[in-house]
């Protein structure tokens, strides 16, 4: 037999139309109750008549979330981060994949998907600011990632031009100075790429070491994009003594590729990523990474996308937050 609200109740210890206030997410109910009227819905296994809910409400309690690809490990970690920081306020999520295409970020902005959502975390790689917001309608939408910043438009960012400078910054200091960075081209200043290459160039800088653009090398942000670009610095005669992969994905692959090359790592060549994803802990040897926040940029999108939701208040004060950052030091540059 399906599980009732009545069931709920009961195994809750409380009322049905506290059942019913914690499900459509009414405001004035304990901390302490509402936990237990959800644990008592995530063990009993009882769902929700969505449907329904909605055309008495006019919302569904579920958020959006896209994204271009959970293949790419920082996503999918971002993805479940997401979906804990909305359980815990009563909310689900919904996630779509874009493939980095205009097409589909515009449908997610416009189609089904969002009209099944009270409100949008997007992740954008094709949309442009004026894009994003011709097409984002009235429910609320708070962006992520750096390819996409406007003063009209609330996002959660990452500090990346700080973070990638205490990367280059502690490779620097353990003596390296011919830093090969991955996944970017000479001469990018915006999005995710160009502001970290924009933080490794100052802390150059600030050593007083000359910046290469023959130890800049594009590559796709995944694993066999590090294997490729290294194959190519190595093939190109280029001389490195470290490597910094503009996300963990493409340091491991670069890190992959060395060994195979026969290099030592760290001793020859020091290899460092950013994201942390837990994958960089048990590499061999472990990555030196930046840990750029991600659980507290998860929390406090959806906390400001719920704000939106709740209040009705889209219009004025847009909220631009930015996440602390740290430095996870480990063997693969010490």
């Amino acid at each position: 037999m399906a599980v009732t609200m009545n069931d709920v109740a009961r195994a809750a210890g409380v009322s049905l139309k506290t059942v019913s206030n914690v499900i459509n997410n009414y405001e004035f109910i304990r901390p302490a109750t509402k936990q237990r009227v959800l644990d008592a819905i995530s063990e009993l296994g009882y769902q929700t008549n969505l449907t329904a809910r909605s055309l008495r409400s006019g919302k569904t309690s579920m958020l959006g979330l896209v994204l271009a690809d959970l293949n790419i490990p920082y996503y999918a970690e971002f993805a479940s981060d997401v979906m804990k920081a909305a359980w815990a306020r009563g909310y689900r999520v919904l996630v779509e994949q874009s493939g980095s295409e205009a097409g589909h970020e515009r449908a997610a902005l416009q189609g089904q998907f969002r009209s099944l959502t009270d409100g949008l975390l997007f992740i954008p790689l094709a949309l442009d600011a004026g894009q994003i917001i011709e097409a984002a309608g009235q429910k609320p939408l708070v962006l992520l990632g750096e390819s996409v910043q406007d003063p009209r438009l609330d996002m959660v960012l990452i500090r990346n031009q700080e973070a990638a400078a205490a990367v280059t910054t502690h490779l620097l200091d353990g003596g390296r100075r011919r830093i090969a960075v991955l996944g970017a081209n000479d001469g990018d200043t915006t999005g995710s790429n160009g502001l970290r290459l924009t933080g490794y160039k100052t802390a150059l800088a600030a050593a007083g070491v000359a910046y290469d653009p023959a130890l800049v090398v594009g590559c796709g942000w995944r694993r066999d994009g590090g294997v490729d670009a290294v194959g190519r610095l190595l093939d190109s005669g280029v001389e490195f003594d470290a490597v910094f992969g503009l996300n963990d994905a493409v340091a491991l692959g670069a890190l992959h590729a060395l060994l195979l090359r026969g290099r030592r790592v760290p001793d020859e060549i020091a290899v460092a990523g950013f994201d942390d994803i837990e994958e960089a802990r048990f590499s061999s040897p472990s990555l030196t990474t930046v840990a750029p926040g991600r659980t507290e940029i998860a929390e406090r999108a959806v906390e400001l996308l719920i704000q939106r939701i709740e209040s009705g208040d889209q219009g004025g004060g847009v909220q631009q937050p930015e996440a602390a950052f740290s430095l996870r030091v480990r063997q693969s540059a010490p």
